[in-house]
C-alpha cells in the first residue's frame, strides 16, 4: 500500500529534497508551508519545475509550528505513516537575536507534535531533526554518546527537542528517533548561511556583479556533507524496526578558510583579493570544531556519504554560477504551487 508522510519544513532545504525522495518512492506527501504575502515555496519549485506544476502526490498545507491546533488538525485528518519534523528557526547567528522565537518554534514544537501523535492515537513513526549544534564546545569527534554543550539558543532548542523525542519514545511507546545531522549543504541551502554565502558572492564575483566577499571567523571548523544525502539517512531511520538515535556526518574537518579557498579556486580566482573578515558576523558564542562520528549510522543502518568535500563545494558554485547567468539573462521563472 502507498505510504503517507507528513512533513514540517517542507519549504526548507531538507524538507525539498525530501519531498523529491519520497515522490520517488511512491509516497503521498503531505507537507506544511507558512503564510507568506510573498513567495516562499522557492526550493520546492526546483521539484516541479520538471513537470511545469506541483508534482502529482504532494499536498500543502498552511501550518505554523507555533500554533498547536494547526499542527493537530493535520496529523488527526492526515493519518501519516510517517512525520519528519524538519520545520524550525534554523539560523544559529539569529538564534541570539530572537531566542524566545527560537525556543518555541524550534524547542516546544516538537513537543506538539508529539502531543498530537499521542492524543490523537495515530500509528505514525516520527522523525526528530536534531543538529550537531547540540555538542557546542564539547571537543569532537561527536557521536551519539557525546554530551551536550550548547552554545547559542538554536542549540539548546535542539536538546530540548531531543529530550523530548526520546522521553515520548520511553514513555508512550512511540516510534520516534533522532537524527544528528551535522552541517549538509546544497544549492538549496539559504543565502544567509555562510557556506551559500560564499558560493553565491564567488558566483557573482565571477560574473562581475559582486565586488567583496565579507565574513566572520574563518577558522571554525565543521562537518560538511551533501543534503540529499542526508536527507536518505533520515528516511532509513524510519524503516527500522526499533526507534534509536543517530549522527550522521562525513567525519572529515574543514575550515571556513578551505570552504572559501575551494569555492575561489573553482573559478580560478584568488580568494585573498576578494575575501575581508568583519567582527559583526561573528557569534557570542562561538564553536571552534564539530566533527562527527558516524559508524553507528554506517554499522545499523548501512549509510555512508559518498559526496566530497572539494566535490560538494564545486557543486554549489557550479550550481550559483548558472543561477547568476539565468538571472543576468532573465530565466528565472517561477512555478505556481
Amino acid at each position: 500500500m502507498m505510504k503517507t508522510a507528513l512533513i514540517t519544513g517542507t519549504t526548507g532545504q531538507d524538507g525539498s529534497y525530501l519531498v523529491e525522495l519520497l515522490l520517488s518512492k511512491g509516497y503521498e506527501v503531505h507537507g506544511t508551508k507558512r503564510r507568506s504575502s510573498s513567495f516562499n515555496t522557492s526550493r520546492l519549485e526546483e521539484v516541479a519545475r520538471a513537470e511545469g506544476h506541483r508534482p502529482d502526490g504532494l499536498s500543502l498545507h498552511y501550518a505554523d509550528l507555533s500554533d498547536a491546533s494547526s499542527i493537530t488538525n493535520l496529523v488527526r485528518d492526515i493519518q501519516p505513516d510517517e512525520i519528519y519534523n524538519l520545520g524550525a528557526q534554523s539560523h544559529v547567528a539569529v538564534s541570539f537575536d530572537i531566542p524566545e522565537y527560537t525556543a518555541d518554534v524550534t524547542g516546544a514544537a516538537t513537543i506538539r507534535l508529539l502531543e498530537a501523535i499521542r492524543a490523537s492515537g495515530v500509528d505514525t513513526r516520527f522523525y526528530q531533526a536534531s543538529s550537531s549544534e547540540m555538542f557546542g564546545s564539547t571537543p569532537p569527534p561527536q557521536n551519539e554518546a557525546t554530551p551536550f554543550h550548547p552554545r547559542s539558543p538554536y542549540g539548546c532548542a535542539k536538546v530540548f527537542s531531543y529530550w523530548s523525542t526520546i522521553n515520548y519514545r520511553e514513555a508512550y511507546g512511540l516510534h520516534a528517533s533522532n537524527g544528528i545531522l551535522f552541517n549538509h549543504e546544497s544549492s538549496r541551502r539559504g543565502e544567509t548561511f555562510v557556506t551559500r554565502k560564499i558560493t553565491r558572492a564567488v558566483a557573482r564575483i565571477a560574473e562581475g556583479v559582486q565586488n567583496k566577499l565579507v565574513l566572520g571567523n574563518l577558522d571554525a571548523v565543521r562537518d560538511w556533507g551533501y543534503a540529499p544525502e542526508y536527507v536518505e539517512a533520515m528516511w532509513m531511520m524510519l524503516q527500522q524496526d526499533q526507534p534509536d538515535d543517530y549522527v550522521i556526518a562525513t567525519g572529515e574537518a574543514h575550515s571556513v578558510r578551505e570552504f572559501v579557498q575551494a569555492a575561489f579556486e573553482r573559478v580560478n580566482l584568488d580568494w585573498e583579493r576578494y575575501t575581508e573578515t568583519d567582527s559583526r558576523y561573528e557569534r557570542p558564542a562561538e564553536v571552534d570544531a564539530l566533527i562527527g562520528d558516524y559508524s553507528k549510522a554506517k554499522r545499523q543502518l548501512g549509510w555512508s556519504p559518498t559526496t566530497t568535500f572539494t566535490g560538494l563545494v564545486h557543486r554549489m558554485v557550479d550550481d550559483d554560477v548558472q543561477a547568476v547567468r539565468d538571472e543576468k539573462a532573465g530565466r528565472n521563472v517561477r512555478v505556481e504551487l
